[in-house]
């Protein structure tokens, strides 16, 4: 009896040890946009898979060394990048990625927040947000996609450009709700996704749809990735139904499913 227990748990200790041999470290260089979804997915994840993420993080864009793009250029080492997709189809453009690794992950409205406990203004139309701009003392946005249409669309469409011109302030590489938690802008503009996790700040909500911007996050395997098979059944799993309800429960929006062409839309 003593020999068949010592042979069961040998052989369960062979078992661990072949799993724990074939499990990966798959590194992700992740911007903030798509970052609290997989931070909430990584327990579900590495428990089925047994894998374990290393995140790494960093802008999409922009001219700070912590910007994927920078990082990639120094040669620091990733499995996987998830970031804005007009940034990554630029990387892939220039052979960063594995080619037919992309997936699409999610698309992310742009937010508003206050400081906490500071009057709550409402921004149900395009109407309102000119009058909540034009009264602010200040306000902040970021230096990446939802940034850039900020400060070089946004303002443009409302009228009120010239008007907001010293209010309007970009913040780099770090999260604009935590700027405006501090009390050094009035409002903060940002993808909802990034501004939800900020603590001191309060949500006031998504731009009105006629002046809204969504970024659309993706995701591909690098070209020099090491566990190249473990990234794409990573990102996978992020585009799987499975992963749906948390990724928009940070304030992002599940990408719509591919329309398809009836023969009457083709060209005849």
């Amino acid at each position: 009896m003593q020999k068949l227990t010592r042979s069961i748990l040998t052989l369960l200790v062979c078992a661990s040890c072949s799993t724990a041999a074939l499990a990966k470290d798959v590194t992700v260089m992740i911007s903030g946009g798509f970052k609290a979804a997989l931070e909430k997915l990584a327990p579900e994840y590495e428990a089925q898979s047994g894998d374990k993420i290393i995140l790494v993080s960093g802008p999409s864009m922009g001219k700070t060394p912590q910007a994927i793009p920078a990082r990639l250029v120094r040669g620091e080492k990733a499995d996987v990048l998830i970031m804005v997709g007009d940034a990554l189809t630029q990387l892939e453009k220039e052979r960063w990625t594995q080619p037919g690794s992309r997936v699409e992950l999610a698309d992310s409205p742009i937010g508003m927040v206050v400081k906490q406990g500071a009057p709550k203004p409402v921004v149900k139309t395009d109407a309102d947000l000119r009058k909540v701009l034009l009264q602010a003392d200040s306000f902040a946005y970021s230096d990446s996609a939802s940034g850039r249409y900020v400060s070089g669309q946004l303002f443009k469409k409302l009228g009120i450009e010239e008007q907001v011109k010293g209010k309007a302030h970009k913040v780099e590489r770090i999260p604009v709700a935590s700027e405006v938690a501090q009390g050094k802008y009035a409002l903060g503009f940002q993808q909802v996704s990034e501004l939800l996790p900020v603590a001191g700040v309060t949500f006031i909500g998504e731009l009105p749809e006629n002046v809204q911007y969504i970024t659309r996050f993706a995701g591909a395997v690098t070209a020099k990735a090491e566990h190249r098979r473990e990234g794409r059944a990573l990102l996978d799993f992020l585009a799987s139904s499975q992963a749906q309800p948390t990724i928009r429960a940070t304030g992002m929006r599940t990408v719509p499913a591919p329309q398809p062409v009836r023969q009457s839309d083709t060209v005849q």
